[in-house]
């Protein structure tokens, strides 16, 4: 996931239309609540999310858990650290990926051009990360709530009157994992949010933002 916090960084919308490159991958579904694979799994294949949303997580050694990204249609995960998966990933809604041999990434004598489009990706998770980490440093509580809202309304969600709608299928509790706050921060964020009049709640988990403006403001931590 490619959620970086900063709109700008949008991901491309797939491999499978980027560059040209059309080589196979094998679809791959997985419910919600199913892991696709788990921490220390040996990287055979990465993939690209072309339908739902999945979740990357790890366990701490004091047993917290943080959420490390999630991943939208577009998105490629499961790149290696020395060979392995370094993250659990599950499925938070029924989704479909593409999966790639990872001997693509290692080496472009088969097809050049997914090798360099892969290549790109794993490059801009670098990216994200490095931003993800800068904002955990220098935001305040509402600032990240926030951007969170922010990158997922202009990145995933639909025009909706005068302003956005996406549903949100991560809990309030995934969000602080992801975010480093306490799911009763991210709930009063969502609160002042609501009293401000940026957006509204349409049921528990679907966002509608009337005031795109407003919320990158906040984002950014312009008064």
């Amino acid at each position: 996931m490619y959620v970086t916090l900063t709109a700008e960084n949008r991901p491309p919308r797939g491999l499978l239309t980027e560059h040209g490159v059309t080589a196979a991958g094998l679809p791959t579904a997985v419910r919600a609540g199913q892991h696709l694979y788990r921490e220390g799994d040996t990287v055979e294949r990465l993939y690209q999310v072309t339908r739902g949303v999945v979740r990357l997580t790890r366990m701490l050694e004091d047993g917290r858990r943080q959420v490390i990204s999630f991943g939208y249609p577009g998105d490629i995960i499961g790149f290696p650290s020395d060979g392995r998966h370094h993250t659990d990933c599950d499925a938070l809604v029924d989704a479909t990926l593409f999966a790639y041999r990872r001997s693509a990434l290692d080496s472009g004598d088969g097809d050049p051009a997914l090798h360099r489009a892969l290549l790109e990706a794993a490059l801009r998770e670098i990216s994200a990360m490095q931003d993800h980490v800068m904002m955990l440093g220098r935001k305040s509580a509402l600032e990240r709530v926030a951007s969170f809202l922010n990158v997922l309304t202009t990145c995933y969600g639909e025009d909706f009157d005068l302003g956005r709608r996406i549903e949100l299928p991560m809990s309030r509790s995934d969000i602080a994992d992801f975010l480093g706050l306490t799911t009763e921060t991210v709930s009063r964020a969502f609160t002042t949010l609501r009293k401000s009049g940026v957006m509204s709640l349409d049921g528990a988990q679907t966002i509608v933002v009337h005031d795109p403006g407003a919320l990158a403001d906040m984002a950014a931590g312009d008064d």
